[in-house]
């Protein structure tokens, strides 16, 4: 598939989406859709790709680079959309895919299919029987030749009885596909000019035209919110799916969520309710407990989340560390058998191996302008409900006693606790309880 290239489809507005967003810049699986595209083609194989979109997109740009990019100014229809990246992939004669950036779920080897019978064809049209073909257009085939592509509205009963579709998605060959669009005309009720009527064109230049079918999930075009919700799940399914055939158990697969770039390694095993944001590698063996939050973090082997485990940007948990409920971990290396189980904040900071965090302790990472470092060392035990003001470091094998606010370093070895003198007042509970008792007897 080395000469070959592709036209992604992607100035549409989506007024449906209600969104100043552009539409294809709406996230499935935590990658915006014409990313999904980008990938599916590249995984087909395809090198060269160029992207249609409107004026006044820079997201979109900055999301599709380092790709061409060519901008329709007057969106005047498919086949104009098209022509408008004449500049960018003219003089190009291997086969060109067309595709559209809200229709993220054709598989790469469905584009492969279209490129491998592009080697015979100068038009190849992706077709689909879906369970309702309703207003979709009709391909007409005949001896395995396409014939035409009807509208449904000029279809006659006949053809309307015809269940293969059009989808919109073609390959041509690269020397024809300009010529052939210099063609169209725009003599319809819209007065925009189709992609689909280069079939007829072709046809009259004695040009061979046909069809390679695909699966109606894989065609979901995304146009509204809804179609977006049915998108994501689509996605889900299959995210979920690989991950189990590669060896990790879902304990409820229904309710964990992946990003696009989600990686498990074997033996994982995953409860319900929890969720992976984008950039997350999770080594063999791990246990992810139920409603634990995940996003760019690496996981070790043998580590152990959760539950109600947060851990954010830049968490990086070694070999067999372990965080427990209601813990927060944020840009901080929790190294190798170290474990922080209980109601902690772990932000902008090193634990050393073997090193226990006592349940409610945080680390005072922020001074309202600058992020600031905490050192913890090998070994060390730091006591509950402390509170380290960074930037400070604690030595290997340092205890630090319960209830602490440690603002300098503690040496090697050492023991370190700001706790103040407890006093005990002798009777005084009993006092108080029979005074408080009378007093409410009286009223």
């Amino acid at each position: 598939m080395s000469n070959s290239a592709a036209i992604i489809l992607a100035a549409g507005l989506g007024t449906r989406m209600k969104s100043t967003l552009p539409k294809v810049m709406h996230p499935l699986a935590g990658r915006p859709m014409v990313n999904h595209v980008i990938a599916n083609l590249q995984q087909a194989g395809v090198k060269q790709i160029a992207c249609v979109i409107g004026p006044d997109m820079p997201a979109l740009e900055k999301a599709v680079a380092p790709h061409k990019t060519a901008v329709q100014v007057d969106r005047l229809g498919t086949g104009h959309a098209v022509l408008a990246a004449k500049d960018v992939m003219d003089g190009f004669d291997g086969s060109v895919l067309i595709a559209f950036g809200d229709t993220p779920m054709i598989s790469p080897e469905t584009f492969s299919r279209l490129l491998s019978a592009g080697t015979d064809a100068d038009v190849v049209v992706l077709g689909f029987r879906p369970h309702d073909p309703a207003a979709y257009g009709r391909l007409v085939v005949t001896e395995g030749k396409l014939k035409a592509i009807v509208e449904y509205k000029d279809a006659s009963d006949e053809e309307r009885a015809i269940n293969l579709c059009n989808s919109g998605v073609m390959c041509v060959r690269g020397s024809k596909l300009f010529p052939l669009l210099e063609k169209i005309n725009n003599d319809n009720a819209a007065g925009e000019y189709y992609l689909t009527d280069i079939v007829a064109i072709a046809r009259s230049q004695g040009l061979s035209c046909t069809v390679v079918e695909g699966n109606e999930d894989e065609l979901l075009g995304v146009n509204s919110r809804v179609e977006l919700a049915k998108a994501e799940q689509l996605v889900q399914d299959q995210l979920r799916e690989n991950a189990m055939i590669n060896g990790a158990t879902l304990m409820d697969p229904a309710s964990t969520h992946f990003s696009y770039d989600t990686q498990l390694g074997q033996d994982v095993v995953v409860e319900p309710n929890v969720f992976f944001g984008p950039r997350v590698t999770v080594g063999d063996n791990v246990h992810i407990k139920a409603f634990s939050h995940l996003e760019d973090t690496s996981l070790g082997k043998g580590v152990v989340i959760g539950p109600y485990a947060r851990l954010r940007p830049g968490a990086d948990l070694k070999d067999n560390v372990k965080v427990g409920n209601f813990v927060e971990i944020k840009k901080a290396v929790i190294e190798e058998g170290a474990k922080v189980n209980h109601l902690s904040y772990i932000g902008d900071a090193r634990v050393g191996p073997e090193a226990n965090i006592g349940a409610g302790t945080i680390t005072c990472n922020y001074d309202g302008f600058f992020k600031y470092q905490t050192d913890i060392g090998a070994g060390a035990f730091i006591g509950s409900n402390t509170a380290l003001v960074a930037p400070v470091k604690i030595g290997d094998n340092a205890n630090v006693g319960a209830g602490s606010t440690i603002s300098k370093d503690v040496e090697a070895g050492d023991l370190s606790l700001t706790r103040a003198p407890q006093k005990n007042f002798v009777g005084w509970a009993k006092k108080f309880r029979s005074s408080q008792a009378a007093k409410k007897a009286k009223k």
